[in-house]
Formats: C-alpha cells, structure tokens, sequence
C-alpha cells in the first residue's frame, strides 16, 4: 500500500491593491494670481502712458499761452506784430493793469474786454488813452468804452462771420491803405459817430469810433488777423501796423483767464442755441437712459461660466452646415468646398501655393495630365465653375470633388 503524496501548498490569491486617495477636485474659477498675469502687462502699459502724459504736460506747461498773447510764438500768438511795431521804433509793453496811465501817448490793446470788472472798465475810460483797441468785445464792454457801437444781432442781423479774406469798402486811412485783410468774428453796427469796416452781411468785423480830444475806439470782431499764423497773408500786416502804430507806445493788456466773464459780456456757443433744443436733447438722454435699463433687465444678470467643453470635429461642421442652409449660402459653401480640395490635391500634385492658393491654370493642367479621362475644362467647371443653384446640385458637388480627390490620390 503506498501512502498519497502530499500536495505542495498552494499560495495565497494575490491581494487587491488598494485604493489610492481621490483626485482633488479642481476649481476653474479664475484666480488672482492668473487674473494679475493676464492685467499686468495692461497696467504697466497704461502706467507708461500715463507717466509720458505727466512728463509731457511737465515739460510743455510753461510754454503755453493764450491766443493773441505779445510773449507766444506758437500760431495764435501775435509776437510777430509786436516785432514788427518795435522795429519802427515803437515801445510795446504788455501789461496787467489795465487801468494804468502810461506816460505820453499810447494804444491800449484788450484782448479780452469782457473779463474786465465794471470797475475796471469805468477806470480804463477815465484813463483815455490816445487809442483804445478793443477785441471781441460784448455789449457791457461796448457800453462802457465804446458808446454808439452795437452787436449787430441786437438789429436782427447776423452776429459772426467766418474770418475771411474782405475788401475794406470804407475810407479808414489804415484800412485803404492795407486793403484787403482776414477778418470776421462778431458784427457790430458803427452808429451814427462811428465808421465801419469790412462789410460783412449787416454789420462791420471792424469799426471805428472818436471819443474827443483826439482819441478814439477800435473795435475788432477777431484778432486772428494779428496772430503769427495770418499776418503775413494779404493786408494783414499792414492793417495790423496801423491800427496799432499810431501812437509811440503801445500797451498790450494781459487778460485774466482765471477772472469770470461780466454779466452780459462775450456770448458763449450755448448762447446761439434756442431754447427748444436744450430740452430735445435732456428728452433724447431721457429716452436713452429707460431704454438701456429696459434692455438690460430684459437680457437678465450677465453670466460666465468656465467649462471645459470638448466639441467633435463632426459636430463643428454638421453646425456649420445647417447655418450656410439656413442662410441659403450655397456659393459660399461651395467655394469653401472647393477651396479646401485645391489646397488637398496641390501638393500630391506637386503644384506651389502663391498667396496661400494653387495657381487654377497649373492645378487643372496638372489634375488633367494625372487623369487623362478628365480634360482641363471638366477640372476647371469642378473645382471653380460657378455656385449651385439648388441644394442638391451642392451635394452633387460634394459627391464629384471626394471623388476627384480618391481618383488625383490613387489614380
């Protein structure tokens, strides 16, 4: 009797491994570290453009001035007369006091009359100087320095002409002999006293007014005849000289910009504006205002939303498909088609692209030289022949361009 030989031990069933920790949850919310790697090379940008626009305004700040200023040689300046008048010997002094009495005679110039206070009005009439420019003056400036003058506006006339070349069409011994001059601004009426210049329409851009005892008013629409800009053109100069070389010294008047303007001064743009179309305007900001906030509780809450969103390439162009449908584009989805089989078929081909497209002539010529059932017309009708007129001629299209390409692939 033998015995039974006893059976090896049998190993132990391998264990599962174990699990491994879940994968944390990532957020896709946008995070201030990547929100400041997008803006930062924004804000530095704007952070330049910013300290060059300070540096700029640092540097030129002290070289400004305003118009028709004795010191600018910028266009509007009117340095280049007053060079002119001390070059004849004239003494030309620009001043802050209106008001002060120069010694012996002297033209004083006010570019700016309607800045004036009535006090310093009343104190540049009892000053009388030998000649009194004034410049743009309003109807409180004219009654106080030039009595008899008027803005034409208050006879119905027209208030402001462009400044233009203008023949004088008057016997001012300064106007005839400048002849034509660039003038224009606001219109005055010369009264019964005064003599006017330039005709303009209803009224004179220049009028001339005697006061007594050997003085007398000067009253100018525009300066822009004696900016740097315009006194070399036409009469300019010549007026320019001699309206203000009459006297041996001239007193030019530095205005006040800071100063608010005399009740019923120089007009402003608003003032020529009815009445009526101040009111359309608040009515059409009004309307623009409910109509935004009519749209916007309309659309609802702007919502964004950052999903990884994974779209098949089938999808992209059965989408694309249905809107060149809907929209009845079959040239432009016909020539999408064909475009995209000439790009294809070039290089198997052997054909060079030139502008990012195969030449036709040399795509057909070479199709028809690899496909000798196919001539170069038939290519040529397939692959830039005209749109389909239906869909189902597209589809057709669709069918004979796949097969061109399988066909030019693998003849």
């Amino acid at each position: 009797m033998t015995s039974a030989t006893p059976a090896p031990p049998t190993a132990p069933p391998p264990s599962a491994p174990a699990p491994g920790p879940a994968p944390a949850a990532t957020s896709l919310a946008p995070t201030g570290r990547g929100l400041w790697r997008r803006a930062r090379w924004y804000l530095l940008t704007a952070v330049l453009a910013l300290l060059a626009a300070v540096v700029l305004a640092a540097v030129n700040g002290d070289r400004r001035y305003p118009p028709l200023d004795p010191r600018s040689y910028d266009a509007t300046g009117s340095h280049a007369v007053v060079a002119l008048l001390q070059r004849q010997g004239l003494k030309v002094d620009p001043v802050t006091d209106p008001a002060a009495r120069p010694a012996g005679a002297a033209t004083l110039v006010l570019p700016e009359p309607d800045l004036l206070t009535p006090e310093q009005l009343a104190a540049v009439a009892a000053a009388r100087p030998a000649r009194l420019v004034l410049v743009s003056p309003g109807p409180t400036a004219l009654s106080a320095l030039a009595p008899g003058v008027r803005l034409s506006d208050e006879n119905g006339g027209v208030p402001y002409a462009r400044v233009r070349s203008t023949d004088p069409g008057c016997s001012l011994p300064e106007a005839v002999r400048a002849g034509s001059a660039h003038v224009g601004g606001l219109l005055y009426t010369a009264g019964s006293r005064g003599e006017g210049c330039y005709p303009r329409g209803h009224g004179y851009p220049l009028v001339t007014v005697p006061t007594g005892r050997g003085t007398d008013v000067v009253v100018l629409g525009s300066g822009e005849f004696l900016t740097n800009e315009l006194l070399k053109k036409d009469g300019n100069a010549a007026l320019g000289l001699g309206l203000l070389g009459a006297q041996p010294h001239v007193a030019w008047h530095l205005p006040d910009y800071t100063a608010p303007v005399a009740e019923g001064g120089r007009k402003s743009f608003r003032d020529f504006i009815p009445e009526g179309w101040t009111w359309a305007a608040v009515q059409l900001a009004v309307a623009v205002v409910l109509a935004a906030l009519w749209r916007a509780r309309r659309l609802g809450p702007v919502v964004s939303e950052n999903l990884p969103v994974v779209v098949r390439a089938s999808e992209t162009t059965e989408g694309r498909a249905r809107l060149y449908r809907r929209a009845k584009a079959r040239g432009r989805a016909a020539d999408v088609l064909r475009r995209a089989t000439a790009h294809r078929v070039a290089p198997a081909l052997g054909v060079p692209t030139a502008a990012g497209a195969p030449d036709p002539t040399a795509l057909c010529a070479a199709v028809a030289d690899r496909l000798p059932e196919r001539s170069a017309g038939d290519v040529r009708a397939l692959l830039y022949g005209p749109p389909p007129t239906d869909d189902a001629a597209l589809l057709r299209l669709a069918d004979d361009l796949d097969a061109l390409e399988r066909q030019v692939r693998k003849p």
